[in-house]
């Protein structure tokens, strides 16, 4: 059975065992890797010898963890019981059964063969007796099993102490069923029972079944303590020091112990700190770059969708009017119950094309047989990319899809696709079926919502690992770019990233994670350009100078205990890699590994949290996961993941910390085109948490892709910073071994071990190696360190863009300005800093004229071609001149034109044309946007005029808020005006306090 207590990477938390209880199936339960190679053995021969069907439970903690096994032939050697007679013709089912005789063998032999079983091979076990005068017993089993050896480690027992406190244990291999013999040989003596077992009590119901009337029967607790109270509760999971606590705090009844006193008031407070503890910051799983859902999931406004399994059940974290979801196989079905009470005619259901080959099919019969009016989406991909990417099974196409919806009674069938032209002409779809580019979504979409019945949106586009191989590619010229998010907003790609650039926050595409869908062309911004025949270069490694001083040897730690290392990151990153190579090199070393994983849908750009735990012996490691206040060495490798609850959580005084400084933007991004990471605020939080300032931080991702071409690399640079500072309890030769071993980019990962090492040994070595080649330098992103290079940088943009006289006209403001706050706001400063940085945006406005010069007159070209190779690239341009841009019928923006590479000569020639801007023989300046944009400056200009007469201590922070309203003026066209709009009723607001004197209340920076 497989079992997702928590929902990790399930929409439901459930536990299966009272299932195969009904059919009296044996249930063994596993406590780690060993036992799951053990545990099948003796389930075979169990099945074989007790004529019933044997299960095997699998969970997250225990079936996704790596482990130290022995796998010698000779290890287990299955005993046949010999105390069990056998009936006659034995216990297997035969033909000539009847229903009745196959249930009294059942009853009468199969469940006493089992437990026969279950003796004879000495499945269950007493792990410690509890000495000669035995009090407290604990019987668990599995993944709890492993918490309550982890519970008896931070309580200080071992087995010698176990003996000395009366402490009994009993480790249960087959949780159902359990003989009487054996729960009433462990009982024999003792005053208390404490079962430990996830999620519903099926050990404790049968310890109170079979000792209940008995001599001397002892307490029995589990789920509720000895008053009635909850203890270990039925929801979510156990948790190691709850379990200590519970067992700790009854020891003590027995007698005093300092010891025990002072480690059960320890992980109290570790666990009052759990609950205190909360996110900083989330990073939620997203759509992949390029995903189909990312414009598929989308529904005309005022419409409504349902999820189902998949992955677009993230729909519903996004703005995409998408709530509610069913199991497999019951899309819709919620819609048949609902649309009888219902004040709403339509809704659209999102069915996988993994689920409808599983069991969707069936419920688009019954949605169909039950007369509601509903599209479901079916969402074509050509692969089941929720669990890995595999092809459908049976080779389903979208017209055996169209076919079979058609043939149930689908009132209206469509396919809608990002190459419509793929299709053969001979293609046998059913009758009325209509092929549609996805750019007609919505239209489409509007037209199936007013179909009477069940009709069906067949969106076919390839998932978008798929699309890596194709052999064009999206940059976007940042100077042209106005930072707006529509490219976001329009794609919803989280390869769309952030640029912090000199004149301001602009957009890139991050080339390593992009899958070419190409949606981001639907922004509104001339910014995006298509390069043909492109291939990302691969990574040149940067070769280590001969004359590098060789590295000083760590200080390794000693283990004393098992060494608990918590390594987090996005899901893609190689996180789970890294837990891969430093078990490896624990092997090698002879050491016992422990470790999990814990993704979920971190794949999809989520959290991963790896968990390891390093012994020196195999036997040493119990629980995998690190509980509170465990964590010796934590290695962000998303410094947002770092900092979660989960992981601040796990901090002691001392714990180690290693942060990856690179800031990845969340799908939130895309959403939010001022969305920013609380950086700050996460780092105290983890400083606060380990309890020193924050002396590892180190942008690995970047060192990564500047000396090694490739940034998944960042996380094997941060092992060999931690092995460097002496985090890492293991040798730099087996970790190196074991990279070898793992035979994937081994050159890259050694080299990003040994950059790792070096950077944490000598960072200046490491800076000075990552000087970038000349015609990959963007000046852009060489931020101004004082007030004057701000200026002066600008002064030289706007000579450019227009002449001396525009730029020498910006100066003049700037310098009044600065010297009106020095003589009416003495002590106060930001507001000659705004006047500078957004003066110069209203006046450089990005007209006709200056996009062609920021193509032409910049180095964009030659940094394009420093990140590309190919032997001839092409450059496809996509632009909506308002002269010849026809409108979108539906969203009423102008359509966007492709433009070959020979636009650039006429870019060369409107450039050189920018004499002729706001003058009566510009034909663009009669626009409205060019009249509002030259109306913009005027009105900015008049604003700082009323500063010059008007500011004063009181009203200088309103004023400083006007000079920044320019900020969230972006955009071109349509894009600008809705920013425009709200802009200027923010201005209004701060203008009006500004005249009439009002104090502002400043808050704190973060």
């Amino acid at each position: 059975m497989g079992d997702d207590h928590t929902a990790e990477s399930s929409t439901t938390a459930h536990q299966s065992e009272f299932h195969f209880v009904d059919v009296m199936m044996p249930i063994l339960n596993p406590a780690g890797v060993q036992e799951f190679a053990d545990y099948a053995l003796y389930g075979w021969a169990m099945s074989r010898f007790s004529g019933a069907w044997a299960a095997l439970k699998c969970m997250h903690e225990t079936v996704e963890s790596t482990g130290v096994v022995d796998a010698s032939l000779d290890r287990i050697k299955i005993v046949t019981p010999e105390d069990f007679r056998m009936p006659p013709g034995g216990l297997n089912i035969r033909l000539t059964d009847t229903f009745l005789g196959q249930e009294a063998r059942l009853h009468d032999f199969k469940r006493d063969a089992m437990l026969a079983f279950v003796r004879a091979n000495k499945l269950n076990r007493i792990i410690t007796t509890g000495g000669r005068a035995p009090k407290i017993g604990v019987i668990t089993t599995g993944k709890a099993y492993l918490d309550v050896r982890q519970a008896f480690d931070e309580l200080g027992i071992d087995e010698i102490k176990c003996n000395d406190l009366g402490l009994r244990l009993f480790k249960i291999a087959c949780v159902w069923p359990i003989g009487r013999q054996e729960l009433a040989e462990f009982a024999q003596g003792l005053d208390l029972i404490i079962v430990v077992e996830e999620k519903r009590s099926l050990i404790e119901v049968q310890v109170r079944e079979e000792l209940y009337g008995t001599a001397n029967q002892p307490v029995c607790i589990g789920k509720k303590d000895e008053q009635g109270d909850w203890l270990f509760p039925v929801k979510g999971a156990l948790d190691p020091n709850d379990i200590a606590i519970c067992i700790g705090e009854r020891l003590l009844r027995y007698g005093a112990n300092d010891e025990l006193a002072a480690n059960v008031a320890r992980l109290k407070s570790a666990q009052r700190a759990l609950a205190e503890t909360a996110d900083v910051a989330q990073r939620i799983p997203y759509f992949c770059s390029g995903c189909p859902h990312n414009t598929s999931t989308r529904v005309p406004e005022g419409s409504r969708a349902y999820a189902g399994i998949g992955c677009h059940y993230m729909a519903q974290w996004m703005d995409r009017k998408t709530l509610g979801y069913t199991q497999m196989g019951g899309e819709g079905a919620n819609w048949i119950g609902e649309a009888p009470f219902s004040k709403r005619d339509h809704v659209f259901q999102n069915l996988g094309d993994g689920t409808y080959n599983h069991s969707g099919y069936l419920a688009i019969r019954a949605a169909i047989a039950s007369g509601v009016t509903m599209t479901y989406k079916i969402l074509f991909n050509d692969a089941v990319a929720m669990t890995g990417g595999q092809a459908n099974d049976g080779g389903l196409t979208v017209p055996q899809i169209a076919a079979q919806v058609a043939a149930e009674g689908a009132k209206q069938v469509v396919v809608v696709t990002d190459e419509p032209w793929k299709y053969a002409d001979n293609t046998e779809w059913p009758r009325g079926l209509t092929v549609h580019h996805r750019d007609e979504l919505d239209t489409v979409q509007r037209e199936l919502a007013t179909v009477p019945g069940v009709s069906v949106l067949i969106y076919d586009q390839t998932c978008a690992a798929e699309k890596r191989r194709r052999r064009k590619r999206v940059v976007i010229n940042d100077l042209v770019c106005e930072g707006c998010g529509d490219c976001g907003v329009k794609s919803n790609c989280v390869s769309v990233q952030p640029l912090e650039t000199e004149w301001g926050r602009k957009r890139t595409i991050d080339q390593s994670s992009c899958n070419k869908d190409y949606s981001c062309l639907n922004g509104f911004c001339p910014s995006f350009v298509t390069v043909h025949g492109a291939r990302l270069k691969a990574g040149e490694r940067t070769a280590e100078p001969e004359n590098w001083p060789a590295l000083p040897a760590p200080s390794v730690p000693l283990i004393n205990h098992p060494y608990s290392i918590i390594v987090t990151g996005i899901g893609g990153s190689g996180v789970v890699t890294i837990g891969g190579i430093l078990g490896m090199a624990a092997h090698l070393e002879g050491k016992g590994v422990g470790v999990i994983d814990m993704a979920g849908l971190a794949q999809k750009g989520g959290a991963v949290y790896s968990h390891i735990r390093i012994a020196n012996k195999p036997g040493d490691i119990h629980a995998i996961r690190v509980a509170a206040g465990g964590a010796d060495l934590v290695i962000g490798g998303d410094v947002v993941v770092a900092g979660s609850k989960k992981v601040l959580s796990a901090f002691k005084p001392g714990t180690n910390v290693v942060i990856n400084s690179f800031e990845y933007m969340p799908g939130d991004f895309t959403r939010n085109a001022d969305f920013s990471l609380p950086l700050e605020r996460i780092k105290r939080a983890i400083a606060t948490a380990a309890g020193h300032d924050l002396r590892h931080v180190v942008d690995a991702t970047k060192i990564a892709t500047e000396l090694l071409g490739r940034s998944i690399g960042g996380n094997m640079l941060m092992i060999g910073y931690c092995y460097q500072i002496g985090a890492l309890p293991l040798s730099a030769e087996s970790i190196e071994k074991a990279i070898e071993l793992n035979g994937e980019e081994v050159a890259m990962n050694l080299a990003a071990f040994r950059y790792g090492r070096r950077a944490a040994a000598d960072p200046a070595t490491i800076k000075a190696l990552m000087k970038p080649q000349p015609e990959a330098v963007n000046d852009a992103l060489k931020l101004s360190q004082s007030f004057a290079e701000t200026v002066d940088r600008r002064i030289e943009f706007l000579t450019a863009y227009q002449n001396a006289a525009y730029a020498r006209r910006y100066r003049n403001w700037v310098e009044k300005i600065r010297t009106v706050e020095a003589e009416k706001a003495p002590g106060r400063c930001g507001l000659a800093e705004a006047v500078a940085r957004y003066l110069f945006k209203l006046m450089a406005y990005k007209d006709e004229y200056e996009v062609a010069r920021l193509y032409t007159d910049t180095s964009f070209l030659d940094r394009v071609r420093s990140t590309f190779d190919g032997e001839t690239l092409r450059y496809e341009f996509h632009l909506a001149p308002p002269l010849l841009a026809r409108r979108n019928p539906v969203t009423g923006e102008p359509k966007k034109i492709s433009f070959g590479p020979w636009i650039l000569k006429l870019f060369a020639v409107l450039a050189k044309l920018k004499f002729l801007r706001g003058t009566v023989f510009d034909p663009f300046g009669y626009t409205a946007e060019r009249k509002t944009e030259r109306r913009l400056v005027a009105d900015y200009e008049k604003l700082l005029g009323e500063f010059v007469e008007q500011l004063t201590p009181n009203n200088h922070q309103l004023a400083v808020a006007l000079a920044m309203v320019p900020e969230k003026i972006r955009g071109y066209g349509p894009v600008k005006q809705r920013h425009l709009a709200a802009a200027k009723a923010e201005e209004a607001t701060l203008l009006d306090q500004f005249r009439a004197g009002a104090t502002t209340f400043l808050r704190a920076a973060e």
